[in-house]
């Protein structure tokens, strides 16, 4: 079934045909909260209660195109939840290990082949994280959907209901904030991504 016959079918109260939403869209789901949360249990926690809520207020869904509906739902389940955790989370290689769960961001070099490379590649990754999760929240969220998502203005504009002006000097900042905090990180980046003063 498409995705309307589907959506159709759980607004009657079709719960197979909601839990095929779930399918579609349930790495996507993990993967936002986890980069906005930067915690694999507080990312599975989102996840689930984002799809919760979803199918409750599905009577509410009037049309429009049901990713950006869900995403909606999804940052304001994140910023639930970092109000209740009341921190700035932070990605350890340990949480990594044991979430089994590699970070999606950036594709910066081929795969690693040998265990150096893999370790490197790893700390990488949770730095890249550790300077997500040190940007204000409503920073995070604006990162997360357009520099790892690759949403565009319009919509993650409909995703977060914020104008798309707003959206834009929030990513300006975060990516400031992004640059100021990589550059502590230089050494881990692959030489073709570290900033130009840190070569001279």
């Amino acid at each position: 079934m498409d995705e309307d016959t589907l959506i159709a079918a759980a607004r009657r109260g079709d719960v197979e045909a909601f839990n095929r939403l779930v399918l579609r869209y349930q790495d996507l789901v993990y993967t936002v909260a986890y980069r906005i949360t930067g915690n694999g249990a507080s990312a599975s926690d989102v996840a689930q209660e984002a799809f919760i809520t979803a199918f409750r207020k599905l009577h509410q869904f009037r049309g429009e195109r049901f990713k950006p509906w869900l995403l909606r739902i999804v940052t304001n389940a994140c910023y639930d939840e970092l109000r209740r955790t009341k921190r700035r989370p932070a990605t350890s290689l340990d949480h990594l290990t044991e979430d089994g769960f590699e970070p999606m961001m950036l594709n910066l070099s081929s795969p690693p082949v040998t265990p150096e490379a893999a370790v490197q590649q790893a700390e990488l990754h949770a730095a890249i994280q550790d300077c997500i999760g040190a940007l204000p929240e409503e920073q995070r969220v604006i990162t997360v959907l357009a520099d790892v998502e690759e949403y565009p203005y319009a919509e993650i504009a409909a995703i977060t209901s914020l104008p798309v002006g707003t959206v834009k000097s929030r990513l300006s900042r975060a990516r400031s904030r992004l640059r100021d905090c990589l550059r502590g990180i230089g050494e881990l980046l692959p030489a073709e991504y570290r900033l130009l003063d840190e070569e001279r």
